[in-house]
């Protein structure tokens, strides 16, 4: 990121109602600073006090902000709109150059203000380097594959707890009903608790009733009435089968979701070029490439393949002292497209001779299942990084 030596300097300190703004120019003359609402009154007078300064010294302007994509929405969207250049302050570094240049009093106001010294800083200090970094037009379609993955990935750790909770009860109340199935997540399995107004009654359904439930044909309905006979219900199943009911309900539910969130994600995806690209690589499924493409969002926020290996978190970072070599895991780490690479470069492996080999040649050096999958994954970023350039 370039700074240029002249250009009007804005610095926010976001809160989640209102956020303190410091407006200043490259040489460190504070300009103006003030309090802005997070509504519309507040970004209207934003931009006007920035025009009137923009009007008068005719320099181009950069605005810093704190926790972009996070409280700071929809102003960050705004500010691009606008065509100014955006920079997102790196919180972490932000928090290291307060320690070494500390203020003598902490508000709202002062934090503002250390935003300014960060761009004065930002291009001769090398600690100071990465704090400040510019946050490029992101593709519309990517932008929705983040939102969208984002909410199918919710809905499903959701389900996983509801499934959890469903099988402890379901093994506590009635002993054996799970041996009729391999998943107790499978549709027809679920469909058949749902299909009856107390789960006693599945113990006396008829082979006319089991076949009119979707999914349970013959194969399923003789496996039911092999088990009816020897059904067993535990005594709290009077009130405990109300809650095993809901939880069936709200599962189903919670699936009908996460499938139509699949398919708009399928036709998003068909006109991402990142996803597009992801896709062709053997492997990679649908889901994982379109959440890696709304992580990622634009391949321009990274100058180097090792970024997007620590953003993914595919590159531990050194921790060496002495003779002590070690490495430690970043904390600029993007955790869902972590999973979403994790998940892909193993589907990958598993399909691949080459990539497999080297996967097993790190489990032989004594690299656990996860080390390895990384391990590969960082050979990956690579290929990814070449692909998307």
């Amino acid at each position: 990121m370039a700074l240029t030596s002249s250009e009007i300097h804005v610095s926010l300190d976001i809160g989640s109602k209102q956020h303190n703004v410091a407006i200043g120019l490259s040489s460190g003359e504070l300009l103006d600073e003030f309090e802005m609402l997070h509504q519309s009154s507040g970004f209207s007078e934003f931009f006007q006090r920035i025009k009137a300064q923009e009007d008068k010294f005719k320099l181009p302007v950069a605005i810093a902000m704190e926790g972009y994509n996070g409280w700071a929405r929809p102003l960050d969207k705004l500010v691009l709109e606008k065509g100014y250049k955006l920079l997102n302050i790196n919180n972490l570094k932000l928090a290291r150059f307060k320690e070494i240049f500390p203020s003598p009093a902490k508000t709202d106001y002062i934090d503002a203000r250390k935003g300014l010294e960060l761009f004065q800083l930002s291009s001769h200090l090398p600690l100071i380097k990465g704090a400040l970094q510019e946050v490029p037009h992101q593709p519309k379609t990517n932008e929705i594959l983040k939102r969208l993955t984002r909410r199918r990935r919710r809905f499903v750790n959701e389900k996983i707890r509801y499934m959890s909770t469903l099988q402890v009860d379901l093994q506590a109340v009635c002993p054996g009903l799970l041996t009729m199935t391999k998943d107790a997540e499978n549709m027809w399995f679920l469909r058949l608790l749902g299909s009856v107004k107390h789960l006693t009654k599945l113990a006396t359904l008829k082979e006319t009733a089991l076949l009119k439930i979707k999914g349970v044909g013959k194969k399923f309905a003789q496996k039911i009435q092999d088990w009816q006979p020897t059904a067993f219900f535990s005594h709290d199943i009077e009130w405990v089968s109300d809650m095993i009911l809901e939880d069936v309900q709200h599962i189903l539910n919670l699936k009908e979701k996460i499938k139509a969130l699949d398919t708009d994600i399928l036709n998003h995806s068909n006109n991402s070029d990142i996803a597009s690209y992801l896709n062709s690589i053997p492997g990679f499924g649908a889901t994982s490439c379109a959440e890696l493409a709304g992580e990622i969002g634009t391949i321009d926020r990274f100058n180097k393949e090792s970024s997007l290996a620590i953003y993914l978190g595919m590159a531990p970072l050194d921790n060496s002292s002495g003779k002590f070599n070690g490495a430690k895991q970043p904390k600029h780490v993007n955790t869902r497209g972590k999973s979403a690479m994790m998940c892909a470069v193993d589907h990958h492996r598993k399909g691949s001779v080459r990539s497999d080999t080297y996967y097993q040649k790190k489990r032989a050096e004594g690299k656990k299942h996860n080390q390895a999958v990384r391990a590969l994954g960082r050979q990956m970023i690579k290929v990814i990084f070449k692909m998307l350039r």
